[in-house]
């Protein structure tokens, strides 16, 4: 394989940005608000690396309704002429209500149940390393879901669903570990499927 060619996943590899349930900082499960940026930058990181799906996972419907607004904006509005990378990258984008939607979804869509993936800064348990879970997905043949959690990571609720955890996205030796969800879904999916 020649540089520069980005590996698409195999087999299907999907992504969710879980908006509930999700913790903050005094360690309680709560929603947070979808923002504008994690739907553009996650949806462009999850086109580059060949994601077959990226979800945004929302139980509040009016958030789901801007989400959804936002989306057909870049499919089918203005935005889909003006930018046509930007509408190939919505193009995979889904709105659900909750988790448990998207795994079902996945098995319509894959045919199988998909194995879960946690992912977050203060994970320790259940660890896969980022070259046996690449390896794992070249050669299977179960479709694989991501799930980030947005505030201040996932609730244990779906950690503990997870078939495992991929270990936390470190930088400096300084000790100081608080990407944005967008920053560190760039960085998983390159480590995973970069060249």
């Amino acid at each position: 394989m020649s540089r520069g060619i980005i590996v698409a996943a195999q087999p299907e590899c999907y992504l969710a940005l879980l908006h509930y349930p999700v913790l903050n900082k005094h360690r309680q499960v709560v929603t947070t608000a979808v923002a504008n940026l994690d739907i553009h930058d996650i949806a462009r990181a999850a086109r580059t690396y060949g994601i077959a799906h990226y979800y945004i996972v929302t139980p509040i419907a009016a958030q789901r309704s801007l989400v959804e607004t936002i989306i057909n904006h870049w499919r089918r509005g203005y935005g889909a002429e003006y930018n046509h990378s930007r509408r190939e990258a919505f193009s995979r984008v889904c709105v659900r209500e909750d988790f448990e939607q998207v795994c079902r979804d996945i098995g319509e869509r894959a045919g199988k149940k998909p194995r879960v993936v946690a992912t977050g800064a203060a994970l320790e348990k259940g660890l896969i390393s980022y070259g046996e879970l690449r390896k794992a997905l070249v050669e299977g043949d179960t479709p694989w879901l991501l799930v980030f959690g947005t505030g201040w990571g996932l609730a244990d609720s779906i950690v503990a669903r997870a078939d495992c955890s991929l270990p936390p996205v470190r930088g400096g030796s300084d000790g100081y570990n608080h990407l944005s969800v967008r920053s560190a879904v760039a960085v998983v999916l390159d480590r995973l499927f970069g060249c």
